[in-house]
């Protein structure tokens, strides 16, 4: 087995989105071929419901899916399918928008104020850009759940990981989604098709990831004002990790243990064109699409 390089980790970025939600935005809006086939990822989380109230109320999406991933509090949706619903603490929504689909999103805080979720853009290839939109609600309970003797935790979202299949198919990128917890000090390997791009996302914890220039990583660690911390290739709280190919991806968690998302797709590897929520392959589409919401034409029949 290959440990996979790491290309690059930084921290999410500070935005505001929809009707004023803020949010912590990994990537998204840059390169396409960096993360292909994901085009965007968002953490948005806080303990004021002030900062996420107001949603992102009735907007398009084309030519491309996303995935919600609810840990706390709620989000409300409708959509011109004529679906509604309330995804809660761990649940999952699959969309796919295809030739065009309106929508709305809105979270509500727990009872402690607390808003917290994930949302993934996956591109759709060429000639899934214009398919029928679809749909998918999966509930927490249906989300097969790994518990190693050593304490790490594994929820398989989507894809087949250790002999267990996620809920949630059908999606064009076939991607692998994982919700993982190593427990502090464990030293953890996980399998990952070299076919596909990978990263992970630290939401919990911190620790160490290894590079395969480096695959023998251990926590180094300092005194700065009373308090230990990680000095070399940390991963901590909003930290996204870039890996390069590799058939596994190797963590020592840290000392309050790690917590993270790993997610691996296929690359689509064809152009893309994008404006906001619409992604297409050419300028020429985009433009298309803008027209078809002006004219009302944006929703297309069944097909």
């Amino acid at each position: 087995m290959s440990i996979r390089p790491i290309l690059n980790q930084s921290l999410a970025n500070p935005t505001i989105e929809g009707a004023g939600v803020h949010l912590h935005r990994a990537f998204g809006f840059q390169d396409p071929e960096a993360y292909d086939p994901f085009l965007l990822f968002d953490d948005f989380r806080t303990d004021d419901p002030a900062l996420s109230a107001k949603g992102f109320p009735w907007h398009p999406h084309r030519g491309i899916e996303t995935i919600t991933y609810v840990l706390a509090g709620e989000v409300e949706h409708e959509d011109s399918l004529g679906n509604k619903g309330r995804l809660g603490a761990g649940d999952i929504q699959w969309m796919t928008a295809g030739s065009g689909i309106m929508h709305q999103e809105m979270p509500i805080s727990n009872t402690r104020g607390q808003m917290h979720g994930f949302q993934l853009w996956a591109n759709l290839p060429r000639d899934l850009k214009m398919t029928s939109p679809n749909y998918q609600d999966v509930p927490s309970v249906e989300i097969p759940v790994i518990e190693e003797d050593d304490g790490t935790v594994v929820r398989v979202i989507t894809g087949n990981f250790w002999g267990r299949t996620g809920p949630v198919d059908g999606i064009a990128a076939d991607p692998l989604y994982l919700d993982i917890y190593v427990p502090a000090g464990v030293v953890k390997s996980f399998p990952i098709d070299t076919r596909r791009q990978a990263f992970a996302y630290v939401f919990e914890g911190a620790g160490v990831f290894s590079d395969a220039a480096a695959p023998q990583g251990v926590l180094l660690e300092k005194e700065v004002m009373g308090q230990e911390v990680n000095i070399r290739d940390l991963s901590g709280n909003r930290t996204v990790v870039r890996f390069g190919a590799g058939d596994e991806v190797h963590v020592q968690a840290g000392q309050d243990g790690i917590r993270f998302l790993l997610v691996a797709g296929a690359p689509i590897r064809e152009p893309v064109a994008w404006h906001g929520p619409i992604v297409m392959n050419t300028r020429e589409e985009l433009h298309q699409a803008m027209k078809d919401l002006r004219n009302g034409t944006f929703i297309q029949p069944a097909h």
